[in-house]
């Protein structure tokens, strides 16, 4: 059984490290999850409570920065306030439309909160580009941030 759970919890670790890739699994979670598992499995010696809260600390800045890339990206290109919120809500939303929803959400939640606040498509057209471009630099923050996961649960693990 131990060995079955090992591998779960490995399992586990490599679809959350593919899953912050693909934008449609929650993979910081998932990692997080995998690397308690493995914690738990051997008693909580080597990777222990400080380990685990510094990991679910790093788990949930994925998130805020996953949910504030875009606003972040639409705001750094001159955005409304109706636009930043507007991708934020688009983030939001989108994640219940899956991977179309995920990129698209905060896009047209830019846009249309640019477009809203300035009437001019031009604008917010711009405006959605910088959502888009916040979004890349979120992703590989998230990607970044889940390796540093995954040296410091190894770094716990052998000292």
């Amino acid at each position: 059984m131990t060995f079955f759970l090992w591998g779960l919890a490995m399992l586990l670790i490599v679809v959350g490290v593919v899953g912050t890739l693909v934008p449609v699994l929650p993979g910081a979670a998932i990692v997080f999850v995998g690397m308690l598992l493995a914690a738990w499995l051997d008693g909580f010696t080597r990777v222990g409570p400080l380990a685990l809260v510094v990991l679910a600390v790093i788990t949930t800045l994925v998130y805020v920065i996953d949910f504030a890339g875009g606003a972040f990206g639409a705001k750094t290109l001159g955005a409304s306030r109706r636009a930043t919120w507007g991708a934020l809500l688009g983030a939001i939303v989108g994640i219940f439309f899956g991977l179309a929803g995920i990129l698209l959400g905060p896009f047209l939640g830019a846009v249309l909160g640019e477009y809203a606040a300035r009437r001019d498509l031009k604008a917010a057209g711009k405006v959605g580009a910088g959502t888009w471009f916040g979004l890349a630099l979120a992703a590989a923050a998230k990607i970044a941030l889940v390796f540093a996961m995954l040296a410091l649960f190894v770094t716990a693990y052998v000292l």
